[in-house]
């Protein structure tokens, strides 16, 4: 996976996190219409772009959420 396709990945679920739509699967459709082999690297890297997204909503919103 070269950088854009990693900088498109992360426009991709910032986009579609706060979405009530399935981030997990425009990230396998991007992944699917890009061409990119589902290897393990790319998976890992599919998990921790999701990880910092809902980190990113636990400290934005972190009174709604108590």
């Amino acid at each position: 996976m070269d950088i854009f396709s990693a900088i498109l990945f992360g426009i991709v679920e910032g986009i579609t996190e706060f979405l009530p739509i399935s981030s997990t699967g425009h990230l396998i459709l991007l992944r699917e219409l890009m061409h990119i082999p589902a290897t393990d690297m790319v998976k890992t890297f599919e998990i921790a772009i999701q990880l910092g997204a809902i980190i990113a909503v636990l400290f934005i919103y972190p009174q709604r959420l108590i």
